[in-house]
């Protein structure tokens, strides 16, 4: 029989562990005692209980001897891990001490004290949120706390605000990643910046577990005309190929080849001794035995600009049409339902003072009407511009497009078109455009 022991020794405190067991042939020698000294400041800090599990693992024991199950861990989840993780190894755990501590009752232990945390956890955080104080856990990069909410940290928010920027200037994701990084040396994730942009917490909200959101609670990083942009350029970026929204031209992602099925993707040619450059639209993976031609880029980019020009007010014309004479515009029911509960919020002091409600009920209703409220903020926000008319009006000039950049013209194409069909006529090719209305 292959007996170890492990005893985790604290200083001043001696041990019952023997290295023999005299008077009991199952105990009739300790192969190897792993021993750990107690850290005042670094209760966690077991090297020998990690050995002994890597031990086990190559070279099974049969029995594991401890002065008591509970010098295994700091509190009960600790031993109870240990000593189902040594079991599971295949040693029976044995302790030495008259006053062992009995498994079952470790366990029971545990359970209880971690449904006690957890519920007064639970109790804690709903007093929180019925006071529209912060959720625990640290502060969302850019704020720090103070106050008894979120504070705008000036040693960090200018970087969000540069990230933020840089994407509604160009609507590259990935590109106003690399640009933080390089300008102002702070890295990141894609979806660390997919978090700035999107948390209702850099726009001044709050967002429990529970899903509800309260609005205004503390300054914000981005201001609403700002979110309500970058959710279009996110929603109107999303069908997009990966790697296509930031990239440096405007056709970029946009343009699918109607023969054979296939995104055209953009190239650059320079011919054999000459120094001017050519752009040209090419099938990425065209299927058919003679590929369909590329097209020369500039060519392109001129049809589909006259091809917006004339398609794009008569589309918003039909568009606002469906909207029947003289019904609400979808804005006004939103905003009359957003004054029915702002009302509702304002007579639960004179509820409360008249005794109709008590305290904690009223704060419960309070934090359910400003949730119900920013979720119809939300919708209001997705509901396409008023002047939509006279925005079509402004845009369907040939001379604007060609006035943009590349990056400002790759707005506005992504703004109005959901795709660019090119369709073969043989040797000649003509445009569709697939609009977002």
């Amino acid at each position: 029989m292959r007996i170890v022991a492990y005893r985790y020794q604290e200083i001043g405190v001696s041990t019952s562990l023997p290295t023999e067991a005299p008077g009991d042939d199952r105990f009739a020698s300790v192969e190897r005692v792993y021993t750990d000294v107690a850290l005042p400041t670094e209760p966690g800090y077991r090297p020998e209980r990690d050995r002994l599990l890597a031990d086990l693992q190559a070279n099974p024991a049969d029995q594991v001897l401890v002065d008591n199950l509970a010098t295994l861990g700091n509190d009960p989840d600790d031993i109870r891990y240990w000593v189902q993780t040594l079991t599971s190894a295949g040693a029976e755990i044995v302790s030495l001490s008259s006053a062992a501590i009995d498994l079952d009752s470790i366990l029971q232990g545990a359970d209880l004290a971690s449904d006690q945390r957890r519920r007064r956890l639970r109790e804690g955080h709903a007093r929180s949120r019925l006071q529209a104080l912060p959720p625990p856990g640290k502060p969302p990069y850019g704020y720090r706390r103070g106050q008894g909410r979120y504070l705008i940290d000036r040693a960090t928010a200018p970087v969000v605000t540069a990230f933020v920027n840089e994407f509604l200037l160009y609507g590259s994701l990935r590109g106003a990643v690399r640009f933080i990084e390089g300008k102002l040396g702070k890295r990141i994730s894609v979806s660390t910046g997919r978090r700035w942009l999107t948390h209702p917490v850099y726009r001044g909200d709050l967002q429990y577990q529970d899903g509800n959101v309260l609005r205004d609670t503390h300054a914000a990083i981005i201001n609403r005309d700002e979110a309500a942009q970058i959710d279009r350029l996110l929603r109107r970026n999303r069908p997009l190929p990966p790697r296509t929204a930031g990239a440096p031209r405007s056709l970029a992602g946009l343009v699918t080849c109607q023969e054979c099925a296939q995104p055209l993707t953009i190239s650059k040619t320079a011919p054999r001794g000459q120094t001017k450059s050519y752009l040209y639209l090419r099938p990425s993976g065209c299927p058919k035995a003679s590929r369909c031609p590329a097209i020369p880029y500039d060519d392109a980019l001129h049809r589909i600009v006259n091809q917006i020009c004339q398609e794009l007010p008569p589309a918003v014309a039909q568009f606002t049409a469906r909207i029947p004479p003289g019904a609400p515009a979808p804005s006004t029911g939103l905003q009359g339902a957003i004054a029915a509960k702002e009302a509702a919020i304002a007579q639960l002091p004179t509820l409360e003072e008249s005794g109709i409600l008590d305290a904690e009920t009223a704060a419960l209703r309070r934090y359910k009407l400003r949730g119900e409220i920013s979720a119809l903020h939300q919708q209001l926000a997705q509901l396409p511009p008023v002047n939509l008319q006279e925005l079509s009006q402004s845009v369907s000039i040939p001379q604007f497009w060609l006035d943009l950049s590349e990056a400002e013209r790759r707005f506005f194409f992504r703004e109005f078109i959901r795709d660019i069909q090119i369709v073969r006529e043989g040797e000649a090719w003509q445009v569709e455009l697939v609009l977002v209305f």
